[in-house]
């Protein structure tokens, strides 16, 4: 049976305090939807809006995304991060025109088969794009109920995490789901915040259970706490005559899949072995210096980058002709649109366009 004391409470204050500005709430369909809902996993709205928009202007339907070159995809996600949301994007497209003639389903089991789309994200489409009635258990939703309801344990547990679940089905509604389902985004973001929740304006604050007992900071549950590994490799920023850098395209499954990044190899690996393996000589490398070491850190570890500064000279040649290598001047006019790692922006950045390869090897980057 519904709670109809919490929806209730949670769409009253929806009508007088929800946001109704943000980008993909204009001009509601299935597409805008799911692209934003996408792209707001793990990543907070304000982070997520110049995305969003620029994505948008890009691709402004599910045909126009299915369509494109996965770099250029790619691309427009650079600097978003969980860069493996941005490949499932584009494979959800193909599919949706591909097995749906290019319309979204409602159904949320049907949604849930699309690439990058799990329990949550399928019914938050479902309920903001078809009105459906579906329960979304996303980040912010997690932490309302598990204080509403005292809800012991980490959400990653699967215990908890089915106790979360069986309270989302449970306050959902039959009537005005989507904006229940925003509301309930909206109240996890703005008031049931992570630390020092605004409780004074919370709706269900008379019947929460962990403002009751004082101890709101103490749910969700946290994480059991690992020390993350560390991790250590070395980027070969290789810079011809022209200033251009050679790229490799990452493999299209694992970290960075499918992006752009100076080659990465073994962290006792030298240029000489290194420049052989694209077909040039020693004689081709004009000068080979180390870079500031940098830490780029992954949900599951650190990895420690030394960067190490390739200049070839005027007469080297060109590298093998392989489809996972280019040439990139970033500060081309015609320079194409890749989607670069983090740390291949951080590095194009630390090039001299001038050609000299590197700024100085005492410099971060």
């Amino acid at each position: 049976m519904t709670d109809r004391w919490f929806h209730r409470r949670v769409l009253d204050w929806f009508d007088r305090h929800g946001r109704r500005d943000l980008p993909w709430q204009r001009d509601i369909d299935p597409y805008r939807v799911w692209v934003s809902e996408i792209m707001l996993q793990q990543t907070q709205v304000a982070t997520v809006i110049p995305y969003y928009e620029r994505f948008m202007a890009a691709f402004p339907d599910v045909a126009a995304l299915a369509a494109a070159d996965l770099d250029e995809v790619l691309h427009h996600w650079t600097g978003l991060g969980y860069y493996a949301r941005g490949r499932n994007l584009h494979r959800a497209a193909r599919m949706v025109v591909a097995e749906h003639g290019g319309r979204f389903p409602d159904d949320p089991d049907l949604l849930a088969r699309l690439p990058g789309v799990g329990r949550s994200t399928a019914a938050a489409v479902a309920a903001i794009a078809f009105g459906r009635r579906a329960a979304i258990l996303d980040g912010n939703v997690k932490r309302v109920l598990a204080r509403f309801h005292a809800v012991p344990g980490h959400p990653g547990e699967s215990r908890t995490l089915n106790a979360l679940w069986a309270h989302a089905e449970a306050h959902t509604p039959a009537q005005r789901v989507a904006d229940y389902t925003q509301a309930m985004m909206d109240l996890g973001a703005t008031v049931c915040v992570r630390r020092r929740p605004r409780c004074d304006a919370c709706p269900v604050e008379p019947r929460c259970e962990a403002r009751r007992r004082g101890e709101t900071e103490r749910f969700p549950g946290r994480r059991p706490r690992r020390d993350k590994p560390v991790r250590s490799a070395r980027m070969f920023v290789i810079v011809d005559a022209h200033g251009r850098c050679l790229l490799e395209r990452r493999p299209p499954e694992g970290l960075w899949g499918g992006l752009w990044t100076p080659p990465e190899r073994a962290a006792d690996d030298d240029a000489g072995a290194v420049c052989g393996s694209f077909g040039l000589s020693p004689a081709d490398v004009a000068e080979a210096a180390p870079g500031a070491v940098f830490r780029h850190t992954f949900t599951h570890f650190h990895l420690d980058i030394e960067p190490v500064f390739v200049t070839l000279s005027a007469a080297a040649p060109g590298v093998a002709d392989r489809d996972d290598l280019c040439w990139y001047d970033p500060l081309a006019e015609d320079a194409r649109a890749l989607g670069l790692s983090a740390p291949a922006v951080k590095l194009l950045a630390a090039v001299d366009p001038t050609g000299a390869g590197r700024r100085t090897t005492s410099e971060p980057v």
